[in-house]
């Protein structure tokens, strides 16, 4: 599942690197149009029409992908191809020769897919293109602007079917291309999918020793995780770094690993010396993250160093606004939520509606206003985790 679900964001990606491609095409034909124009070989009107029916042809897949936002489709990547088939037809069949070299543009936009049956279809999509400029260039000779053929089977002979042989042929070699980088993605994919599921599983080992040093810490680890996860969504973050964001943030507080039970589980308030020990578990925690590698456990480091900073630069480490990591201004709005709202033998947790007054009073003070305005719009959200997950022990 996981696998699948990489292989659909890679083809969303090369969705997207295909339509820059289109974008390029349509920069190239207008150059190519104005060449023509002026070289004053072709018929004017004829040459025009070509021209604007190949940009608006090249268009369309900019218009799916880059206005409707339609990328993840598996149908995408054929709209993309049927255009530059067509193009490429349009061109050969009004200009012969001279548009020859586009016939290596929709083999390439193929073999950007890694998808050896993309391939084929993209050869059977030209050769039945090349027979078909060949019938139309004999049989509407009016409106060609190279009329070099008087029959079928001349511009079968003489066009169409060389063409045929030279497209099976770099489709032949890009075959194995493809072949080859196919395999080599696959194998990358799952080494990433390996080092991913490695880290999280990591992640949930310290979470719970994290969860277990502490009898007073209940579910807020699960949690902050989920609260996490609705203001990365309403953050307009991809669902892939969203997961990354939520399970990165359940190591937020690793850095009391290295705090004593005696502080950590202590009745009473702390003293000034019992704070300040209480105060270097994010850095701790910076320190004991600082050498793991990949990207879930680069955000749990942040999270882990940046959580207790404040808006207004009253925090741990004296960091203030946009110096804050984004994505620990977030943390700090799902952590104190949480910590307000729990219940803990040395306090009774506050209620949702006082939580909720207390947050927006401390926009702009402890928290960054527009993260604040995220959790405003997505409070029932955080309602509901909060009755969903309940703590296990009750003080």
């Amino acid at each position: 599942m996981e696998k699948e679900k990489q292989l659909q964001e890679n083809y969303s990606q090369i969705n997207r690197i295909s339509v820059k491609c289109m974008r390029i095409v349509i920069y190239l034909l207008l150059i190519y149009y104005v060449l023509l124009f002026f070289n004053k070989k072709y018929d004017i009107f004829i040459l025009t029409i070509t021209f604007v029916i190949c940009i608006v042809v090249a268009i369309i897949p900019n218009i799916v992908v880059g206005l409707l936002k339609i990328d993840k489709s598996g149908a995408t990547k054929y709209v993309i191809l049927v255009s530059t088939v067509v193009i490429t037809i349009i061109l050969i069949t009004q200009l012969g020769s001279v548009a020859y070299p586009f016939m290596l543009f929709p083999i390439l936009i193929a073999s950007l897919y890694y998808n050896r049956t993309l391939v084929l279809v993209t050869s059977l999509l030209m050769s039945i293109g090349l027979f078909a400029s060949a019938v139309f260039q004999v049989k509407a000779g009016d409106v060609i602007l190279h009329h070099e053929y008087s029959d079928v089977a001349e511009a079968l002979t003489d066009m169409a079917v060389p063409n045929m042989v030279i497209v099976m042929c770099m489709s032949f070699v890009a075959y194995f291309i493809v072949d080859r980088n196919a395999m080599m993605i696959n194998q990358s994919i799952d080494t990433a999918i390996t080092m991913v599921n490695n880290q999280k599983g990591l992640i949930y080992s310290f979470a719970e020793i994290s969860e277990s040093k502490s009898k007073f810490t209940g579910e807020h680890i699960k949690r902050v995780a989920e609260y996490m996860r609705v203001l990365g969504k309403a953050s307009g973050f991809d669902d892939d770094y969203v997961d990354k964001l939520a399970t990165a943030s359940m190591m937020h507080d690793i850095g009391k690993l290295m705090i004593s039970e005696e502080i950590l589980d202590k009745p009473s308030k702390l003293t000034d010396e019992e704070y300040q020990i209480m105060k270097n578990h994010v850095l701790y925690g910076d320190a004991l993250l600082e050498k793991c590698p990949g990207e879930m456990m680069h955000l749990a480091r942040i999270l882990a160093k940046e959580h207790h900073e404040r808006w207004d630069g009253s925090g741990y480490l004296g960091m203030k606004g946009e110096e804050i990591s984004y994505i620990a201004r977030l943390m700090a709005v799902c952590d104190v939520f949480d910590a307000l709202t729990s219940d803990r033998y040395y306090k009774k947790g506050w209620s949702l509606e006082d939580t909720y007054n207390e947050i927006i009073r401390l926009s702009g003070k402890h928290f960054d206003p527009k993260v604040v305005r995220l959790f405003i719009k997505n409070f029932d959200k955080f309602k509901e985790i909060h009755d969903n997950i309940p703590d296990k022990q009750k003080y």
